[in-house]
């Protein structure tokens, strides 16, 4: 009787490592290639796929498609000129990610804790206006993956409201460089607050529209509830975080554990997974945190609305370039700081040698990659069909994992 092969990057020959042999499978078993371009993956990647039938029995996925060398670019650039780039990695959440790095250059330049506190509240708003944006798009492309079209169109119109919102503030409609070392490119329009409280008193109630007609179908449920269940141990030794990791349970959020910003001062809940509808840790409860933290970002955001405008009567001679350095140029140290990003914790290290503004060395970490991994560790023994809702519940952006 021939030995039963276990397909696995472990059993690969290291020398050849895009070299499968056919003749390692068993009789009953397939390799079915999905991708690098197709509509259930968000992107340029490819799933390797060993299937007996319609059960899945591993899956290996190939990144690089999509590789632009963040490193090496922001190894070669000033680190004012690295944003730019930065907002290319996640590119459905450019604001997060800019808060992200620039909070690390400031601190290496002794900044963190300087900034006048209009600058810090405008900078929380447009992240939890862009972390709305992004859970948007993961809910509905989400829907989307698997047979709900209505809801796509309904996130679609209601992201544009923000996207506007942040076009008006920062001339950009997607790539923004609007956080900058020490400031912002511009302080808010005049009538800014005004214009997104009103879209916040709009959009919760279709929000709840959004629950009832996707979260709650019957259908939905039936897809979602039970599929692709990520227990926490393993969630927390791979490394998973954002919705991912507070759907299994655990009620972890940067903005609270690390308090960095404003976000102490402001009142939100960190929701989790609970198993309402299926297992905790199953695809509905990560679907279901997101539309979760959306409300709770709509709660931060109306905050810091209120804050701007209060303050806005006492600040009109606001100046946010007061505190930009003319050279960036930290001292020599080594520094890792990290955010609560829609799809999880990115970070960035930095190496500086306290002789040039351009960092000796600069990684991203980024949570589209780290919580792909897990990917076949919760795709063993489930059928094709769930596979694709498996990987859309997850939440990648390939920008962020090709980096």
């Amino acid at each position: 009787m021939r030995q039963a092969y276990h397909y696995h990057p472990a059993n690969l020959d290291l020398s050849e490592p895009n070299k499968f042999e056919p003749a390692q499978l068993r009789p009953e078993e397939m390799l079915i290639n999905i991708g690098p371009q197709h509509p259930s993956t968000h992107g340029v990647l490819r799933l390797e796929v060993v299937s007996d039938g319609e059960v899945v029995k591993d899956v290996i996925p190939h990144i690089g498609y999509l590789h632009r060398c963040f490193e090496k670019h922001a190894e070669n650039l000033p680190y004012n000129q690295i944003i730019p780039f930065v907002d290319r990695m996640d590119y459905v959440a450019s604001m997060n990610s800019e808060h992200a790095f620039v909070m690390g250059v400031e601190k290496m330049l002794g900044l963190d804790g300087q900034l006048p506190k209009r600058i810090e509240y405008i900078r929380v708003l447009v992240a939890e206006l862009n972390r709305i944006a992004s859970h948007l798009i993961a809910i509905g492309t989400y829907g989307m993956d698997i047979g709900a079209m209505t809801p796509f169109f309904w996130v679609m119109r209601d992201r544009e409201h923000i996207l506007r919102l942040l076009e008006w503030a920062s001339g950009s409609r997607l790539l923004y460089n609007y956080i900058w070392v020490g400031g912002l490119f511009y302080d808010l329009p005049v009538g800014f607050e005004d214009r997104c409280r009103e879209f916040i008193h709009y959009f919760r109630p279709k929000v709840n529209e959004l629950e009832t007609l996707l979260i709650n179908n019957k259908i939905f449920v039936a897809r979602t509830a039970n599929v692709g269940v990520l227990p926490l141990n393993l969630a927390i030794n791979a490394g998973i975080t954002g919705p991912m990791l507070r759907a299994s349970g655990l009620r972890y959020d940067l903005r609270r554990v690390d308090a960095y910003s404003v976000y102490p001062e402001l009142e939100f809940d960190v929701p989790i997974g609970t198993g309402r509808r299926g297992q905790v840790g199953d695809c509905w409860d990560r679907t279901w945190v997101r539309l979760a933290e959306i409300r709770e970002s709509m709660k931060i955001a109306d905050q810091c609305c209120v804050q701007l405008l209060d303050q806005h009567k006492r600040t009109r001679d606001f100046d946010p370039h007061a505190l930009l350095p003319r050279k960036i140029r930290p001292k020599a140290q080594e520094l890792y700081v990290r955010a609560e990003n829609p799809k999880g914790e990115l970070g960035f290290y930095f190496r500086a040698d306290g002789k040039s503004d351009i960092p000796l060395r600069c990684k991203a970490r980024g949570p589209s990659f780290v919580n792909l991994a897990i990917l076949p560790e919760i795709t063993r023994g489930v059928l094709l069909a769930d596979l694709v809702a498996i990987l859309g519940s997850i939440d990648i952006v390939l920008g962020e994992v090709d980096r």
